[in-house]
């Protein structure tokens, strides 16, 4: 599936795009979210191959070479991003960065860090995500991060939704091992995200 022929023309490569031109990036918090470097801290395996689509500026990325992970691959839709995020890390070989639709990806992953990207996709597309998620990820590999437990008053993005609702999409794909609500969110999030920990399914 194509996200940019699926979505709302309002959400195709070219709005992202404006967004990042414009500095329009209110999703942006300005540093590595603390739920997801409070996972990393104890996840083990620094070779790890760990994809972030939809990244953004990439401050889990920061945070993970900090933090020795070896093998982190940024995907992002908006050229615009991509350009400033090929000239920050142009000298950190730890990162590779990529230009293009997370639903037209084929490669594998141990790990998929979900931050701000799940929200910006129409939600009819999140059973989509889902499965493309699977499809990119080794044997027993997962999806970690936030996911927004909320319903926005303005139409989106961001998207919102509830537990229920997550459960529904993923469990064809996924086993949840956690899906709860966020101790450790930013103050302007508190008591709206969820954090998850996704296995695909055998």
């Amino acid at each position: 599936m194509n996200f940019s022929e699926n979505a709302p023309p309002s959400l195709d490569s070219s709005f992202w795009n404006a967004r990042w031109q414009n500095s329009e990036t209110g999703w942006d918090i300005g540093y590595a979210s603390p739920a997801i470097t409070a996972y990393m801290e104890q996840y083990l395996n620094k070779q790890a191959a760990i994809l972030i689509p939809g990244c953004g500026n990439a401050y889990e990325a920061e945070y993970l070479v900090q933090n020795n992970f070896t093998n982190i691959t940024l995907l992002d839709i908006a050229p615009k991003a991509v350009e400033q995020l090929k000239e920050k890390f142009a000298a950190t070989p730890q990162v590779r960065v990529l230009c293009g639709d997370f639903f037209q990806h084929q490669e594998k992953y141990d790990l998929m860090v979900e931050q701000t990207f799940f929200c910006a996709i129409t939600p009819n597309l999140r059973t989509s995500y889902a499965k493309q998620a699977a499809s990119l990820l080794n044997k027993k590999g997962k999806i970690m991060g936030l996911l927004f437990n909320t319903d926005f008053e303005k139409q989106g993005p961001p998207f919102g939704g509830n537990t229920q609702e997550y459960e529904e999409i993923f469990n064809p794909f996924f086993l949840v091992k956690k899906m709860e609500t966020c101790y450790n969110s930013i103050k302007p999030r508190s008591g709206s995200e969820l954090f998850v920990i996704l296995e695909k399914r055998l």
